[in-house]
């Protein structure tokens, strides 16, 4: 397999399944203004969506959008419970979770990187960020990790979204359980090795 990524994006999340997985797969930078790939391939060949996550599978075909790479990730290795069993109502908190870390922190953080975005328009998506934030705060004091005790590919997708507050300009310590939960993310092998591999530590 490869994971086709981009240093400290949302591709980071799939990139931390991965990881935790213990699967063999390679990875390759996309330069995406110029849709170009580390090697110099056309990724818009690749994922004519044109943009990350995309992870090449080893029977030829790709799978795009972060929810379901990281879901089918977890699927490969049922035995390293990144995902509770299909179909339990505990798989379906976590495609709960999923959902709302993509539309509706993911989301309005990505919109805050954009420069053409109106100040008007990034006032309102911080607001609606900041609101999310509590949401998940409040949640995770409940247990250290989304689903309660245990990792889940959720963790690493709300770990990679926490990861750009600073570069928005929030302050991560105004959500203590976020932070704590970040902490203990960052401590984890898994993560450290797709941190250090997109040249993030």
């Amino acid at each position: 397999m490869k994971l086709y990524y981009k240093a400290g994006a949302c591709s980071l999340s799939p990139h931390i399944a991965l990881r935790e997985a213990g699967l063999a797969f390679e990875i390759e930078a996309v330069d995406l203004p110029t849709k170009k790939t580390a090697s110099g391939g056309d990724f818009l060949a690749i994922n004519p969506k044109g943009y990350i996550p995309a992870l090449a599978l080893d029977d030829g075909s790709v799978l795009t959008e972060g929810v379901a790479v990281v879901l089918a990730i977890a699927a490969m290795v049922p035995d390293k419970k990144l995902a509770p069993p299909a179909g339990t109502p505990a798989y379906f908190k976590l495609v709960e979770w999923l959902i709302f870390i993509a539309t509706e922190m993911h989301k309005s953080a990505g919109g805050l990187f954009n420069p053409a975005i109106p100040e008007a328009a990034k006032t309102v998506l911080k607001g609606l960020l900041t609101r999310r934030l509590d949401y998940a705060d409040k949640t995770l004091g409940q247990g250290p990790y989304l689903l309660g005790d245990g990792f889940s590919v959720a963790d690493g997708y709300l770990f990679t979204v926490v990861s750009w507050l600073p570069h928005l300009g929030f302050d991560p310590a105004t959500w203590p359980n976020l932070a704590a939960h970040s902490a203990r993310m960052a401590a984890r092998p898994g993560v450290q090795a797709a941190l250090k591999a997109e040249g993030l530590m």
